[in-house]
């Protein structure tokens, strides 16, 4: 019941894109097991300069970061929202077992194949750690997660991922979350910072392929989900960034004229040659749109911790 529901969810938000005008996407259904694994190779990727970033950050700021958080080192849970391979988070965690943290660590992931490797590497590694897996929604886990103890927690929603939300829709994802908090449990958010389009762009437009084949493979996911005959053949990937918006966009074009039909839908799709699907933002920030999202969503900054070229920024809020 569960798999048809999730079904009928991705169904009808692939059908309320593809009939609106322009055509959009959900990048959140790029995450199935092939899309997961397609997203780790680009964060391995030369050109993809958040990864290094958050890694430095965590290499040199791990006991400021900890300082922070737990200035009297009382116990916390640490809930990172998507997951992933936990590389990154891997690295901050090995600082914090070192400063003998009182941690217990609980990744959220859509993926259940992300959160098997993921537990059992971070059970290889660390031995010691308390780890609570979460597989499923953000929301659905955090109403699980509020009432497991009264520790305190601390939240993480790393890389840029919060830059593949709308403005609007990253306002209500920080309100929400905010409701899941008591008050003085600790957010840490990653923000990819405005700077030079030339180092922007090949991150989202790279010479490997992968970001191409990542926005593909949801017409895969379609076609098999779906019941779709999508033929990747026929749809490029395309990218843009914008300076003064401080917007990444990425869109798959239609080649020719062509419908795709669904089972779930009973009726076919239209695609104009050269027509857009747009698939996904990533946005870039300045210092003064974070301030302004940490003060309308009922949060604290209490510190900024940045990599050595300013091309990143993990802001710590606290919740009022």
């Amino acid at each position: 019941m569960k798999i048809k529901t999730i079904t009928q969810t991705f169904a009808a938000d692939v059908y309320q894109g593809l009939k609106s005008n322009p055509k959009s996407l959900m990048s959140k259904y790029f995450y199935d097991d092939e899309g997961s694994r397609i997203f780790q190779k680009i964060m391995r990727m030369p050109e993809y300069y958040p990864t290094d970033c958050e890694y430095e950050i965590f290499d040199t700021k791990a006991d400021a970061i900890l300082k922070k958080i737990v200035p009297y080192n009382e116990p916390f849970d640490l809930i990172e929202l998507g997951a992933g391979d936990g590389m990154k988070t891997k690295l901050l965690l090995t600082h914090f077992l070192e400063q003998k943290a009182d941690v217990n660590y609980m990744p959220v992931d859509i993926s259940e194949e992300a959160m098997n490797l993921l537990t059992n590497d971070f059970k290889s590694a660390m031995p010691d750690l308390n780890i609570t897996p979460f597989v499923g929604d953000f929301y659905d886990a955090l109403s699980k997660i509020q009432h497991v103890d009264k520790r305190k927690k601390v939240y993480m929603f790393l890389g840029s991922t919060i830059g593949n939300f709308p403005h609007h829709k990253a306002v209500s994802f920080f309100r929400k979350l905010n409701k899941y908090m008591s008050s003085g449990d600790m957010f840490l958010v990653g923000f990819d910072l405005k700077k030079s389009p030339e180092i922007v762009l090949p991150a989202y437009d790279d010479p490997h392929g992968h970001t191409a084949a990542f926005n593909l493979n949801l017409l895969t996911r379609m076609n098999r989900e779906l019941g779709a005959d999508f033929n990747l053949g026929k749809f490029f990937h395309y990218a843009a960034y914008d300076p003064i918006t401080g917007s990444a966009k990425s869109y798959l074009i239609s080649k020719e004229s062509q419908k795709v039909y669904f089972e779930e839908f009973g009726e076919p799709v239209l695609f104009a040659k050269w027509e857009p699907i747009f698939m996904e933002i990533s946005q870039k920030y300045d210092m003064q749109m974070i301030k302004r999202f940490a003060g309308d969503t009922n949060f604290t900054i209490m510190d900024n911790f940045y990599d050595s070229r300013n091309y990143f920024v993990n802001s710590l809020w606290e919740a009022k």
